[in-house]
């Protein structure tokens, strides 16, 4: 009953004439940037976030969260109708529905695409209303120990479960700490790698600099040197009748649904996870319990429904860490993260004692975001197939000046707009060499928290290492750590044996 009872408070906030608006406004943004090739919510939300800075912080991470939800939308518009995913959480996506296109059922493909991300953001905000409270209660129990082991378990998870190139990822880790140490030191207040005592590094570097350049410049960048010849859109017209086609078809579609909203929610949760490998997922999981699977592929509604089902629920997933133990579980969430940061917030189980109003308001707020995004992008579908034949150089024109203006704006530093240059060219440069980019803004992000719980503990037992080991619940995740961060070995020794067992035939 507590749980409703705050739930309802929250729906006071959400539904605030206001707040509505700021719904509106950011699912129909977050569709647009979704939708267009290039783009994503990751950098919808670097190149947006300096505008929340004139709202309250909740309409601020409501309108946040309005975008990624939107953006998780509208990934599947360019996927059907394009063949090109807007972001990778819409690979899957293309798989049956650039087929169903393409045999002239554009129209179904969008609204099988739009229902389910309904059906699976749905689900996965009920699970995320109940999950959240024991989660951030268990979490309250963590003191500078267990924070500290559980910033490492984020770290080790980016190791162990992400790609093959654990080398990469250490290394922009390593390299996003190194970055979270630029300023003044947090106990003794001395300056630190501040090139030459620049002034403008005595505060940091700002996460919001670094964001924007490396998601909205770089990807900017890279984007004019890979995109050549602009593709066809398939055209596509909703009427009634095809709505309400498509809303049959949907109804024998529910198993595939439950199941990926599942899925995608629990895999949203696992840092470094996201909805991209909870898409992937799912289609398979999809494909294998199917009566006919060797349709898929070849134009099959459900090959569309399990992919968004579980790409909509894992972005709700990914939420729920983030709010209750400070870690992100996708790097759009770390961004969110960030942002919460720079509002004065602290993300973490006393979010859930100090900030009841911020916390219910954002959670009541994915309710109606969920609804207000299934209805925006089914009256706007056309709009979007119109922007879709947008100049590319016109939307890119529109990005860099969102991206300057965004990063000179909040301290109204030059200095802040050189860094934005210079982290959009290193961030073109580590995308050519194919570097992942989410490390480093998490490092970027819990550097000073990892920081500052390792120097609190030492300092209260006196450099004893052993407090790591000795209290039960950061013995757990230092475990898990060690666990995940030894996994990229056992795998790359199973290759091995499997090489030895199997030698290749002399030519």
């Amino acid at each position: 009953m507590d749980v409703l009872a705050l739930l309802v408070d929250g729906f006071a906030t959400s539904i605030s004439p206001l707040n509505l608006l700021i719904v509106l406004i950011g699912v129909t943004v977050g569709i647009f940037i979704g939708a267009m090739p290039g783009l994503g919510s990751v950098n919808g939300v670097a190149i947006v976030l300096p505008l929340t800075f004139i709202v309250p912080p909740t309409s601020a991470i409501i309108l946040l969260a309005a975008i990624y939800y939107g953006a998780m939308y509208g990934g599947a518009i360019s996927s059907i109708l394009l063949g090109i995913p807007g972001a990778s959480t819409a690979v899957a996506t293309t798989f049956d529905g650039r087929p169903m296109a393409q045999k002239g059922e554009a129209g179904l493909a969008l609204i099988v695409a739009a229902v389910a991300s309904f059906i699976g953001g749905t689900i996965s905000v009920v699970l995320f209303t109940v999950f959240a409270v024991p989660l951030a209660d268990m979490a309250l129990a963590f003191g500078p120990a267990e924070e500290f082991a559980l910033v490492l378990l984020a770290f080790t998870t980016f190791v162990g479960l992400g790609g093959d190139d654990i080398l990469k990822t250490i290394v922009m880790i390593c390299l996003g700490l190194v970055l979270s140490t630029v300023g003044l030191d947090i106990i003794s207040g001395e300056p630190r790698l501040i090139f030459g005592d620049m002034p403008g590094f005595y505060s940091g570097i700002s996460f919001l600099v670094l964001a924007i350049g490396v998601y909205g410049v770089g990807e900017v960048l890279y984007t004019i040197e890979t995109s050549r010849n602009a593709p066809m859109v398939t055209p596509a017209r909703l009427t009634f009748s095809e709505l309400r086609a498509g809303l049959s078809k949907m109804t024998r579609m529910w198993r595939t649904m439950s199941l990926g909203s599942v899925l995608g929610f629990f895999v949203g949760i696992l840092p470094a996870a996201g909805a991209t490998p909870a898409a992937l997922m799912s289609y398979g999981v999809a494909k294998s319990i199917s009566k006919r699977p060797e349709s898929f592929g070849r134009g099959n509604p459900e090959g569309v429904a399990a992919p968004e089902t579980a790409n909509n629920a894992a972005s709700t997933g990914s939420l729920l860490p983030m709010l209750t133990l400070g870690i992100p579980g996708s790097p759009t969430t770390a961004l969110l993260l960030g942002g919460m940061v720079m509002w004065g917030l602290t993300p973490g189980p006393m979010l859930f004692v100090e900030q009841k109003e911020f916390v219910w308001g954002l959670i009541s707020s994915l309710y109606t975001a969920n609804v207000a995004a299934v209805l925006v992008n089914i009256a706007l579908i056309p709009v979007f197939v119109w922007a879709l034949r947008m100049p590319f150089t016109v939307l890119c024109a529109m990005v860099l000046v969102l991206c300057i203006v965004g990063g000179y704006a909040p301290d109204q530093r030059m200095h802040d707009v050189w860094m934005i240059a210079g982290f959009g060219i290193a961030g073109y440069v580590l995308r050519k060499a194919d570097y992942p980019l989410a490390p480093l803004v998490l490092a970027l992000v819990l550097g000073p928290l990892m920081e500052k719980s390792f120097r609190q503990t030492m300092i209260a037992e006196h450099g004893d290492l052993t407090v790591f080991v000795d209290r039960p619940i950061s013995a757990v995740f230092m475990a898990i750590s060690l666990l995940l961060f030894s996994l990229p070995l056992i795998r790359l020794l199973r290759r091995g044996r499997a090489r030895a067992s199997n030698p290749a035939p002399a030519e």
